[in-house]
């Protein structure tokens, strides 16, 4: 199978609005139209296939032709999904990492060449967890009004 970015997949590369780990954000870029799966899977990136039936289903890579966007191999990483939070929020710790990861991306990027390894600190994280360790350093170099709205996605 051949896949391609989407338009939306074009977006997220520029302003990371979705969140990709490293793995998947290198060889997202090698997901051209012309390469097949299993060519991408050999290349060396170290990713899955649960990792490209993820960037599917976040809608940012689509077969090639328009069909219907259909995962490549089925696997039980949505069954995971449904798992409530502790905090009682009702979005379990896999959506809070998802729409806080592009929030602290954000913060961390605006900050220049001072937050750079802060925010290569941000992209190694691949967890709710990770991100929650972090947040103390970006509240500190960006100030708590700015980072107001990463606690609120983090659930803090």
């Amino acid at each position: 199978m051949i896949l391609l970015k989407t338009e939306a997949g074009h977006q997220a590369l520029k302003d990371r609005s979705v969140p990709l780990s490293p793995r998947q954000r290198s060889a997202f870029i090698l997901f051209d139209g012309k390469r097949s799966v299993d060519d991408v899977l050999a290349a060396g990136m170290g990713i899955s296939r649960e990792d490209i039936d993820q960037m599917i289903s976040l809608g940012v890579l689509e077969p090639l032709g328009g069909k219907a966007a259909q995962p490549v191999a089925a696997g039980p990483a949505p069954a995971e999904e449904p798992k409530p939070a502790a905090s009682g929020s009702g979005r379990s710790k896999q959506q809070r990492y998802k729409d806080a990861y592009p929030i602290a991306t954000q913060l961390t990027g605006s900050l220049g060449l001072m937050g750079f390894r802060l925010n290569l600190q941000v992209e190694g994280t691949t967890s709710y967890d990770d991100l929650v360790a972090l947040a103390p350093k970006i509240r500190a170099a960006v100030g708590p009004e700015k980072a107001a709205a990463l606690d609120k996605a983090l659930g803090e």
